[in-house]
């Protein structure tokens, strides 16, 4: 299995509009992240996890022709709003996108998507998509619910069993992203968790004994939806994994300062790493 992450960046992408910041004026390469992505190659099986609105250029840039799924750990923007570019993927393939996500997921892709599911558009491209609902019941640390416009999106209790993609097996892993509940996901001995502050210790069992975590780390100093540059390392030395990829990583974060003070088995992602799993 090959992965290659197309985007390491936060949701302002890097370098940040307007900003001076060393890192948003550095001509390292490393330091121009889009926003975050992943697409994996397993056997026949072409998979992608989220569709950021740099989706096109990500797969310009590494030239990918073929998706077969995606995988989407949440809604926000930064994860959704490149949805529209798989439409070339349905011409290419002759049959909608499969797509999974929560329930609460889908139900804000069928809103913002809404042309793709009805009659009124005439004429153009539309995407062409079929969703397919992870049903994710786990217990979470923090109760707490998403609220969006005055409706309580209450987080589901208990977890559903791997689902199958082309013979690929996927493990949805529910983890705490503030008061959202989101997802990430485990094939084989891979696992992509971004966007995250907590993971519970039921969701700490189903990233044990792997061979590579790609993990969400922000900036250095703690904030309330996402692990810190310390908290991060902590996760890696509880679950253990035999190598770390740090990814959504914000312009607080410079790739050869980081780097030099990070652990062995971790390293900094970065836009077009290939990881072989």
């Amino acid at each position: 299995m090959e992965i290659t992450l197309l985007g390491t960046g936060t949701s302002h992408g890097v370098p940040v509009i307007g900003c001076d910041c060393d890192v948003c004026l550095s001509r390292h390469p490393r330091n121009q992240r889009t926003r975050s992505s992943s697409y994996i190659s397993a056997g026949k099986t072409r998979i992608l996890i989220d569709t950021p609105p740099d989706l096109r250029t990500q797969l310009l840039r590494e030239g990918i022709n073929r998706v077969d799924a995606v995988l989407f750990t949440h809604a926000h923007a930064d994860h959704l709003f490149g949805l529209d570019d798989v439409r070339t993927f349905n011409k290419l393939s002759g049959r909608p996108m499969r797509c999974y996500g929560t329930p609460h997921t889908l139900s804000v892709i069928r809103r913002v998507f809404d042309y793709a599911f009805g009659s009124l558009q005439i004429g153009g491209g539309i995407p062409q998509l079929d969703l397919i609902e992870v049903q994710v019941k786990t217990p979470l640390n923090n109760p707490e619910t998403e609220i969006e416009g005055g409706i309580l999106q209450r987080n589901l209790v208990e977890v559903q069993d791997t689902f199958d993609i082309d013979g690929i097996s996927v493990m949805p892993v529910p983890v705490d992203h503030g008061r959202l509940s989101v997802l990430g996901y485990r094939i084989g001995n891979f696992a992509y968790v971004t966007d995250c502050n907590h993971i519970s210790d039921d969701s700490a069992k189903l990233l044990k004994n792997l061979d590579v975590l790609v993990l969400g780390v922000l900036r250095p100093k703690k904030l309330t939806t996402h692990f810190s540059l310390e908290q991060g390392i902590e996760v890696v030395d509880w679950l253990k994994p035999r190598r770390a990829i740090f990814t959504h990583t914000s312009h607080r974060m410079d790739y050869e300062a980081i780097s030099k003070i990070l652990p062995p088995n971790v390293e900094f992602g970065y836009d077009g790493m290939k990881i072989t799993c």
